[in-house]
């Protein structure tokens, strides 16, 4: 594939405040639509030139957006939230252009631990097998990772907040904790899952698609400031990135992809390892696992699906704030809803997809979770958090 070379005028209403913008991501597989953007130059088409800034953790891609050395980030649906309302950091307004992935997290075990499960058949008798309290990684206090992984062992009986010890760590330390037996288990998103299973030190026991399928996982997200400074760049951005995500859906880009992706610049690690778990057959790849989720709920990684994937649904972004209030993290409120309409940028996404000829989903939206709890863009979230059985 050759790199987009054509320069047209903005598609816009005006002209761009700013057309250098610095990115910030973190070495993971879904980082793919800020490097296919950038290796590509699909911003030229939109008045825009990327720089990509790798950043060593998601608290360095917090504190980098809120001090203005990055415009915009690759980061975690979640932790926009957490900042919003001040969560581990300076309460800071933000916003979620769109949604960059779906899918393509996972949740791995020690091999020792997923031996234990294999043999006790059951995660709550596996756990006691330990004979101690076990050890949990996610990501981020208030990040996607920590809520799936919270999530799934609430399905299972397990209270995340007094059976397991969680810590966070960096996506890429994840796997040498896990070698350094410091971790029974972690969640975090791809290939970190892949390259422990290829190191012998972890196995992939369920996939985050096994938790909600579909989810949302990383979003395109700056201050809520910068959108008010720069509205048309900010719009161009989202042209931007939805024209990389569309390419990410061509045959033969996910192979292209990892090849990138395998940089040292970007993730540095084996490119088949990446390319693995980019593919549509994820799912028939794992190994058999003691569990039984359905073929239907291991889902790979999606980029586009026709814009299905991108739009910012604020309700989607309301289920975060739910989840923080099951664990402790805020005091139960009545306003997520309103919270998620201010942060997710509908309108301005709707304006970029119509420039790019870009569906955009409407109607009644609903989705099942693993404990059979349903979540829509009609669900009430005041009561919601309250129905758990296993709640701080």
């Amino acid at each position: 594939m050759n790199p987009a070379t054509s320069v047209i005028a903005p598609a816009s209403s005006g002209p761009l405040e700013k057309t250098h913008l610095r990115l910030g991501f973190v070495a993971l597989s879904d980082a793919a639509p800020l490097v296919a953007a950038k290796l590509l130059e699909f911003g030229h088409a939109h008045g825009l030139t990327l720089e990509l800034c790798r950043q060593p953790s998601w608290a360095a891609v917090r504190d980098r957006l809120l001090a203005g050395e990055l415009d915009a980030a690759h980061t975690l649906y979640g932790l926009v939230y957490g900042v919003q309302l001040g969560l581990g950091g300076p309460r800071t307004d933000m916003a979620v252009l769109m949604v960059l992935n779906r899918n393509g997290q996972a949740i791995t075990l020690s091999t020792r631990l997923a031996d234990m499960l294999a043999t006790h058949g059951t995660l709550r008798d596996a756990l006691a097998a330990l004979g101690r309290k076990p050890v949990f990684a996610q990501t981020f206090p208030t990040g996607t990772h920590a809520m799936w992984l919270y999530y799934w062992l609430a399905s299972q009986g397990i209270d995340p907040l007094r059976d397991i010890e969680s810590v966070a760590i960096p996506p890429p330390q994840m796997v040498a904790a896990l070698s350094e037996d410091r971790l029974d288990g972690l969640c975090v998103g791809e290939p970190w899952n892949a390259l422990a299973e290829a190191q012998g030190v972890g196995r992939t026991v369920a996939l985050t698609s096994e938790v909600w399928p579909g989810h949302p996982e990383k979003v395109l997200a700056c201050r809520r400031d910068f959108v008010d400074a720069y509205p048309h760049t900010a719009r161009a951005l989202v042209q931007t990135l939805l024209e990389a995500c569309r390419w990410l859906d061509g045959a033969g880009h996910r192979d292209e992809i990892a090849r990138w992706l395998a940089r040292p610049d970007y993730i540095g690690i084996d490119e088949r390892l990446i390319a693995a778990r980019l593919g549509e057959r994820l799912g028939e790849r794992l190994e058999s696992r003691p569990d039984t989720a359905p073929a239907a709920r291991r889902l790979p990684m999606r980029f586009f699906d026709n814009g299905t994937v991108n739009y910012p649904h604020p309700f989607e972004g309301a289920w975060f704030l739910t989840q923080f209030e099951r664990w402790g993290m805020i005091d139960a409120r009545n306003d997520y809803a309103e919270i998620a309409a201010c942060i997710n940028q509908t309108q301005l996404y709707r304006e970029a997809a119509a420039r790019m000829k870009v569906a955009v989903p409407d109607g009644n939206i609903e989705r099942e979770l693993i404990d059979g709890e349903v979540w829509g863009s009609a669900s009430t979230s005041a009561a919601y958090a309250r129905r758990f059985a296993i709640r701080r």
